[in-house]
């Protein structure tokens, strides 16, 4: 019995870290939503690589860090690019849009990273896989449907919604990253390595964009910065044990964040097609979710 236990928990630990990292995530984007309005993205998203090295970078001496190989500094400074030109655009964007429809339209980025995995990561995408994805952009569109025909938008709106689904693009590509990642290096060194990159990648353009923003915008930053190191090493964690084909429907779950925070933070309303979405996300996680097979499993 004991063996079947422990079977089971290595089995859900990485779909567990994940989902957890995924809920503190979307925390952090309602967090860096407040700053941006306040800020601007671009003011946003440097800061928090700033404070976010500022948090990592006694974590990793602390802990023994030694310099990354050439391998995985090349790495490191791939992603980080991703990453900076992903989030700012997605900053940007979610200012103009609510929340749950920002989240919504940024979940095209899994299913087209299912397959990217299968073309960069030589995966195997399985039939549970698909399935699960499926039914969890089946749940988008229902949301996405019923938030886009509650009135017109704006061009402000139009714009951010490009600049979310530019983003979702960028998301794709580096969900696939942070599985090649996690396989090089341990998650507080892919933690601050990302966060380095991206203040150096978004430090070059300081001369002309770069303000200092208020007391307010300043703490969520920080907030923020301290939920993406903890989400970053929880994730980067669950994506080095398991394969990115059974994690990536687990990105859905962000919705379910998303509404509730845009309705407590921003008093963007839940609605029955937000419900209805929600519903077929949690089932297409649930199917995801690695499973053990007990009857193979000594007693």
């Amino acid at each position: 019995m004991a063996s079947v236990r422990l079977h089971r928990d290595s089995a859900i630990a990485p779909f567990a870290a994940v989902t957890l990292g995924i809920a503190l995530f979307s925390v952090m984007d309602g967090l860096m939503k407040n700053a941006s309005i306040a800020a601007g993205a671009y003011n946003a998203m440097l800061l928090r690589s700033l404070f976010g090295t500022a948090l990592m970078f006694p974590l990793w001496k602390w802990r023994g860090g030694q310099w990354p190989d050439r391998g995985a500094m090349k790495l490191h400074a791939l992603r980080g690019a991703v990453s900076g030109a992903m989030a700012t655009t997605f900053f940007w964007g979610l200012v103009r849009v609510p929340m749950a429809e920002g989240i919504a339209l940024s979940f095209i980025a899994p299913l087209i990273a299912l397959y990217l995995a299968a073309v960069l990561l030589g995966e195997q995408v399985g039939k549970r896989a698909i399935i699960a994805s499926v039914l969890g952009l089946v749940g988008v569109l229902v949301i996405a449907a019923g938030r886009l025909g509650e009135g017109n938008f704006s061009d402000d709106a139009a714009w951010g919604i490009g600049a979310i689904l530019i983003s979702a693009v960028l998301y794709a590509f580096n969900l696939i990253l942070q599985r090649k990642q996690a396989q090089l290096a341990g998650p507080i060194e892919v933690a601050l390595f990302q966060t380095v990159f991206v203040g150096l990648f978004l430090g070059l353009a300081a001369p002309w964009l770069a303000q200092v923003p208020g007391s307010r915008a300043l703490l969520d930053i920080g907030g923020g910065a301290l939920l993406a190191m903890v989400s970053l090493m929880l994730i980067s964690w669950g994506y080095g044990r398991a394969e990115a084909q059974a994690l990536l429907p687990v990105e859905y779950t962000a919705f379910i964040w998303a509404a509730i925070l845009g309705w407590w933070m921003f008093d963007e309303p839940v609605t029955l097609t937000t419900l209805a979405g929600v519903a077929l996300i949690v089932v297409g996680c649930w199917i995801a979710a690695p499973r053990s097979h007990i009857e193979e499993v000594a007693l």
